[in-house]
């Protein structure tokens, strides 16, 4: 979906695929059949934009076949739908039965990882659209906390740096310019936008920015102005957006929260959670053991990273940071100029909700995808933006 900024740019719009499991380019084709050519029909849109995600096999065939690629392109013209963003954080196995903290590896010390993102870009740049120039990689923030010291933050800093030269190639050599984001999140290296600011200097290449992911914000509790206003201070771009929202419980000592909150304690992805407290910002690994009696204060609000749908907020007494997000969406393009153009729809986790709030199958799946599209439309045209067809 394209918007028309008051400034005259267009900012675009799309929900990210990695909700849809698919290791392979045959599990990528079938998702733009079953899943997301079916999302751009109940929006009545002829255009729907995809934030795509290629595990390590996909974007193997795809950079290494130009016909595979072709195919894609192909395949995307033909039903609609378009690709200018890409999530590149998980490598592969998004899909399995419990990611948890395997979905930080490999992180940026390791080899892996950069030769995947250079894939990544070669490919981004044969998908994007004929009238468009610009895209966008999403990727993790450097590593996950534990498995980090100053050899390996080097080796990192060392791989973007040869990332963001190798970006320049691909731009001389394709005119397409591709940007990539590190995507702050609870637990790593970059847990929060101000960590980021650092390593991100330290590269000095606006090929390297920020992936500013809503739920990630809120669950850090940050505070969406001060958080941009430092990140414009220091010139670190805001490459993309992920529009998604947080678990937040009010009254977390209360018994009935916790059996709230219990519900959405699963196996399967891990669920960070937060509470500020006078002290500092407070938390643990996964939500489980946030439960665990006196695991964490709980005289202030907590939020666990749970990507909740955004037009469904779960019920009383749980809550989403649905707020975060508009604060943040109106800095991010209510402005005079847009300070990004690429937002995606994130949340992944409607098979890992409630065993009650699941998608029953596909067309329920879809279904909700709509909504949280249509939610995010409508805020865009509040803040003047305007639909274009």
């Amino acid at each position: 979906m394209r918007f028309r900024h008051p400034d005259g740019s267009t900012v675009h719009l799309a929900y990210c695929t990695n909700v849809h499991p698919a290791e392979t380019l045959d599990g990528v084709l079938a998702q733009l059949r079953d899943h997301c050519e079916p999302v751009r029909k109940r929006l009545g849109r002829d255009r729907l934009g995809i934030g795509l995600w290629l595990a390590k096999d996909a974007a193997h065939a795809l950079v290494t076949d130009p016909s595979a690629l072709r195919r894609l392109r192909t395949e995307l013209d033909g039903r609609g739908l378009e690709v200018v963003t890409l999530n590149g954080f998980p490598y592969e196995g998004f899909g399995a039965d419990e990611v948890k903290y395997r979905v930080y590896k490999p992180d940026w010390a390791d080899a892996e990882r950069l030769t995947h993102t250079t894939a990544l870009a070669r490919v981004l740049a044969g998908l994007l659209p004929d009238d468009v120039t610009e895209g966008t990689i999403s990727t993790l923030p450097l590593a996950w906390r534990t498995a980090y010291d100053d050899t390996r933050a080097a080796q990192a800093r060392t791989a973007l740096t040869t990332l963001a030269e190798r970006l320049d190639a691909l731009e001389e050599l394709t005119g397409r310019s591709i940007r990539i984001g590190l995507e702050p999140e609870p637990g790593c290296t970059v847990e929060t936008t101000a960590d980021a600011i650092a390593p991100l200097t330290a590269i000095g290449h606006d090929r390297v920015g920020v992936c500013l992911d809503t739920c990630h914000l809120a669950t850090s509790f940050e505070d969406p102005h001060t958080a941009l206003d430092a990140l414009t201070t220091a010139r670190v771009p805001v490459v993309k957006s992920q529009l998604s929202a947080a678990l937040h419980a009010e009254h977390p000592h209360l018994p009935e929260v916790r059996e709230a909150l219990a519900a959405f304690d699963e196996p399967r992805f891990l669920h960070q959670t937060r509470t500020l407290t006078a002290a500092g910002l407070r938390g643990t690994d996964d939500l489980g053991e946030a439960l665990k009696e006196d695991a964490m204060p709980d005289a202030s609000p907590w939020r666990a990273h749970f990507h909740v749908p955004l037009h469904a907020a779960p019920a009383a007494p749980l809550t989403s940071t649905l707020p975060v997000l508009k604060d943040t969406l109106t800095r991010l393009v209510g402005g005079p100029h847009p300070l990004t153009r690429h937002l995606e729809v994130e949340t992944y986790t409607w098979q890992a909700l409630p065993t009650e709030l699941r998608p029953r199958a596909r067309p329920q799946l879809a279904d909700g995808i709509a909504a949280e599209l249509t939610l995010a439309r409508d805020l865009l045209t509040d803040l003047g933006l305007k639909e274009l067809p």
